[in-house]
């Protein structure tokens, strides 16, 4: 008889007949365009990642969820698993409809039969799931700014997984990785969660969890969304499978779990141990500071380093897997090994080293030296063929301020001076030049502005990706959009916000155009700064006034900053 962790779950799919039959019936149904989240969310709904969810949540169990980690009928379940669409859609749908779920291409990939829709209080649903309604928060800035305003909710019938192109051999679904333990013979795993690639520290704390669990190891990182800003999953996987073989390879598994990360912390934790017990573990690694989103708004952790540990180990029984706790690894000199670093009895006499994942960044975006104690030569090798030192790498200057602050002119003084650096192509994206380029359909509505500054995020961040230097200067009045344009290109470089503050008497005295004017006497409609808001950017990398000064100073200041970030060589 198989141990409970090793039998088939129950999935939500439907057979290959049926698939066939409802694709073609699904035609004539509404379809939704899932987002890449909801992707990853669909993904581990029907393939039992999620059991005991039957589809995405409705407004009872989501309730329940929200305030008390648990579904209506009690069961423990602490993550918000919504389907958030457009209120424009969510017009259309009224419970008992059908809907058909498709991927970014069109392809069907599931049906939703809606049994509940409704709008959801946001401002509660961060305060109780994330701990604070603050948009430093990751997950809180999705929620308000990325998602929907309009939550549907029922089962789902599963017609086919979304394709991945990409490491299809290290994909399993749960029923795949119990089948292979059970065909290994395994029968207790500790599973490692991870967003980063691993280092010297984490195999020797891999090591050791497997050794006191006495247990198979499965390294289980997550493949689907992580933390703006992380290094992408193509760089993490090439690492992990660079040092796959400093593992015993009859007691190790590597495997991708296709996973939306919340950076929920405490929840978070609780949510990553149901989710491994689906997929056959019996163990599970939670880490100090366990998916922490980083630094609030007021530059203090969300989370306390040991919160996560403490809310797992208060489930641990519901849960149904054994926490192995983590415990800080650092490298001992003149021992030359990693040992817990509260476990060295003799540790003001000793030599105790310890990079830290900012440092580590430091290292590769200077182009320092990152010593072998510390990590694999593969994994260094592999971590600078993405992240070249940072004068080598693309960048984005973005100014935003008023109409008539100067934005446009210190733009071209430096895109000139940049040109005349050489090295690297410089791209000017200037507002006008937009306009008549990329945006000539679109008016200056809100929702327009907003289409245009993104369409502007959105080039930077193919220039930056492929190693040149974009300059933006739109006046960009919505700190939202500025964030999303800044989500965008740090995905693949820096990104330098300059503030442009010139007052607005000055902007106005300027008015070249005769916009101000025109603004004042109720002839245009919502204008930046007159009838709608500037939101000044708080922490912008450099912010600048023209007032009485020359544009050469000014581009002087940028091409200053840009010298002491690193971005080019002084």
């Amino acid at each position: 008889m198989p141990l409970s962790n090793l039998v088939p779950i129950p999935e939500l799919y439907v057979s290959y007949e049926s698939a066939q039959k409802l694709k073609g019936e699904a035609a004539e149904l509404l379809s939704w365009d899932l987002t890449p989240r909801q992707i990853c969310d669909l993904e581990l709904l029907m393939n039992g990642g999620f059991n005991p969810l039957k589809g995405f949540l409705s407004e009872a169990d989501y309730n329940g969820v929200v305030d008390t980690m648990r579904l209506a009928d009690g069961t423990l379940w602490p993550m918000p698993i919504t389907l958030d669409v457009s209120e424009k859609f969510a017009e259309q749908i009224a419970p008992g409809t059908d809907i058909a779920l498709r991927d970014q291409e069109g392809v069907i990939l599931a049906i939703l039969s809606v049994t509940d829709k409704w709008s959801p209080d946001k401002h509660h649903e961060a305060e109780k799931v994330f701990g604070a309604d603050d948009l430093a928060h990751p997950a809180v800035n999705y929620l308000h700014n990325v998602a929907g305003p309009v939550y549907l909710g029922g089962p789902i019938t599963g017609i086919q997984q979304p394709v991945h192109y990409d490491f299809k051999a290290r994909r399993d679904t749960p029923n795949e990785l119990r089948a292979l333990f059970r065909k290994m013979g395994w029968q207790k795993i500790v599973a490692f969660q991870t967003r980063n690639p691993l280092h010297r520290a984490h195999q020797e704390l891999t090591f050791r969890a497997a050794r006191e669990a006495q247990a198979n190891l499965l390294i289980h990182p997550v493949v689907g969304m992580t933390k703006p800003g992380d290094v992408d999953h193509f760089t993490r996987v090439r690492c992990y499978e660079a040092v796959l073989d400093q593992y015993p390879a009859s007691t190790t598994a590597l495997s991708l779990l296709n996973l939306a990360m919340r950076m929920a912390g405490p929840r978070e934790a609780v949510w990553h141990g149901l989710i491994r017990k689906n997929h056959g573990c019996t163990h599970f690694i939670v880490g100090r500071d366990h998916a922490g989103p980083g630094k609030n708004s007021q530059g203090e952790d969300f989370y306390g380093p040991y919160d996560a540990q403490e809310l797992f180990r208060e489930y641990e029984d519901e849960i149904g897997l054994k926490m192995v706790d983590f415990k800080q690894m650092v490298y001992v000199q003149e021992r030359a090994q990693y040992e817990p670093a509260d476990e060295i009895a003799d540790s003001d006499k000793v030599t105790i080293l310890n990079i830290s994942g900012t440092e580590l960044r430091r290292r590769l975006r200077e182009g320092l030296d990152i010593p072998e104690w510390f990590s694999f030569p593969e994994v260094v090798a592999e971590l600078r063929r993405t992240s070249p030192p940072r004068s080598k790498q693309g960048f984005t200057v973005f100014f935003t301020g008023l109409s008539g602050s100067g934005k446009s002119t210190v733009a071209n003084a430096l895109m000139v001076k940049l040109m005349e650096m050489g090295g690297r192509p410089v791209t000017l994206l200037d507002g006008d030049v937009v306009r008549k380029h990329l945006s000539s359909e679109l008016g200056f509505s809100k929702e327009h502005r907003d289409i245009n500054i993104k369409r502007i995020g959105f080039v930077a961040s193919e220039i930056t990706k492929n190693g040149g230097i974009a300059i933006c200067a739109p006046i960009a009045p919505y700190t939202a959009t500025r964030r999303a344009v800044r989500e965008m290109i740090e995905a693949h470089g820096a990104f330098i916000e300059v503030h442009v503050a010139t007052p607005i008497e000055e902007c106005e005295a300027r008015d070249r155009k005769g916009l101000y004017k025109l603004a004042r006497e109720g002839k245009i409609k919502e204008f930046t700064g007159i009838s709608d808001p500037y939101e000044a950017p708080e922490h912008p990398e450099l912010r600048i006034d023209t007032t009485g000064v020359d544009v050469d100073h000014c581009a002087h200041e940028v091409i200053l900053k840009l010298e002491s970030m690193g971005l080019i060589k002084g």
